[in-house]
């Protein structure tokens, strides 16, 4: 099944760097932030797109596993994801990959597809490995897989949540310490009493200003993709139906999950519109009093030191809770043999078993006994997401282009947030674009 690249495969991926490569000038390299670890005689090129301080963590990992192992050098290039993407297509085609890469689960059934993925089955206790098949949640072991084969080893599970301002709450009248609703109208509710104009006024009071808001209570524009698409399964709805042929984030489902965000900001004035609001900013400027965002917040988090915060589960506006998660997870070039491959098997093992040195980063580790290892102390916002991603999480979609996919629902959500185009005419617009690709793979 997985192959040497073939002269349809190369088609098939120069028609993928045709669609993803149009930002980038033909000859230009995307910007790497590159790192020698270590002077063995074995080299191995590592590429990823650990951009934040989840790039520094693992690197810090990488220069202890090179000091346990001194025969291997590992070189880690980071690059923007986006462009990872193109770089690691471009590579293929040229015949020269690295020697070991880090994408997300959602993007294994595209690089699965041009039959450059390495069988890690045997790596996995199923097939005699070291790395046991029930030490991951089923939902993260089957992202690992493309039609049927296991092809890369997951390192985390990553998703949303929240963190809120604990003085805010309690200046508010708010226990920090509440069981948070489970309703969009109690979220509303909690949003009102967070929200503040110049005056001191709420956004319940009938004296509010909404033109003149110095605190905010919620904010929707730190990556909407991923908020709709949480939103999205708690109206127990999905980016594609069940047989994956017909496209439906303008069902009903979307439509609701849609409307009650653009809400926040136009009919509740709880939010600002997406354009324009840096969130992180805001929140650690002390202007905003719940911010959504991820698990890699934990460490951004520490660096606004006037800010007392902590993480809170991702809300539910929805009659079930439901939160989007993704998975960083190692694959290897189907090329890759001798040497090489052992040593970049010894490095993913090495990582793997070290998997709660990882929650450093604010990520989750993927291996559930790692999860259960972590201390409630130094790690209390790993622990509580991370719950929330195996009790209701979603894990991102996979497809074989789903990154065009994506790519034609972002702006349509930005259209619809920013008050530029009713909620049915940017899903129904999303849809149309998004089931184009779909037919067209």
């Amino acid at each position: 099944m997985f192959k040497r690249l073939s002269f349809v495969t190369t088609l098939v991926i120069l028609a993928a760097l045709i669609l993803v490569v149009p930002v980038m000038a033909q000859d230009e390299e995307p910007t790497a932030d590159v790192s020698v670890l270590g002077s063995g005689d074995i080299s191995i090129s590592f590429w990823n797109g650990l951009t934040g301080s989840d790039g520094v963590t693992l690197n810090e990992m990488l220069a202890n596993f090179v000091a346990e192992n001194p025969e291997i050098t590992v070189t880690t290039e980071i690059v923007a994801w986006n462009d990872l993407y193109a770089k690691l297509q471009a590579a293929f085609v040229a015949g020269n990959p690295p020697d070991v890469f880090m994408l997300h689960a959602s993007e294994v059934p595209q690089f699965g597809s041009y039959g450059v993925l390495k069988d890690l089955g045997p790596w996995y206790t199923s097939g005699g490995g070291w790395f046991p098949d029930d030490d991951i949640s089923e939902s993260t072991l089957n992202g690992m897989m493309y039609e049927g084969t296991l092809v890369a080893i997951p390192l985390d599970n990553h998703g949303r949540g929240l963190w809120i301002n604990v003085d805010m709450f309690e200046a508010a009248g708010l226990d920090p310490d509440m069981d948070p609703p489970t309703t969009y109208e109690g979220w509303v509710d909690l949003f009102q009493q967070l929200t503040l104009d110049a005056d001191g006024n709420n956004a319940a009071s009938p004296d509010f200003d909404p033109e003149n808001v110095v605190q905010w209570g919620y904010a929707v524009g730190e990556w909407p993709r991923v908020n709709f698409l949480g939103a999205l399964a708690q109206q127990g709805g999905s980016l594609v139906s069940e047989d994956g042929s017909t496209v439906t984030v303008n069902s009903e489902a979307g439509i609701t999950a849609l409307q009650q965000a653009v809400d926040l900001v136009y009919e509740y004035n709880v939010s600002p519109p997406e354009a324009g609001f840096d969130t992180w900013n805001a929140f650690g400027a002390g202007t905003l009093a719940v911010i959504p965002t991820g698990t890699w917040f934990r460490n951004q988090a520490e660096t606004f030191s006037d800010i007392n915060s902590r993480a809170w589960p991702a809300p539910q506006f929805g009659p079930e809770p439901g939160t989007w998660f993704g998975a960083h997870a190692w694959m290897v070039p189907a090329s890759l043999e001798g040497e090489k491959l052992d040593a970049v098997e010894t490095l993913i093992q090495w990582v793997s078993e070290n998997q709660v040195a990882w929650a450093a980063s604010g990520q989750v580790p993927a291996r559930l006994s790692a999860q259960a290892a972590l201390d409630a102390d130094n790690y209390p916002s790993n622990i509580l997401l991370g719950q929330g991603f195996s009790d209701y999480g979603v894990l991102d979609y996979g497809h074989v282009a789903i990154q065009e996919m994506y790519a034609a629902l972002d702006p349509e959500l930005s259209e619809a947030l920013n008050g530029l185009k009713t909620v049915e005419e940017a899903l129904n617009d999303a849809a149309e674009r998004m089931q184009a690709v779909l037919d067209r793979n």
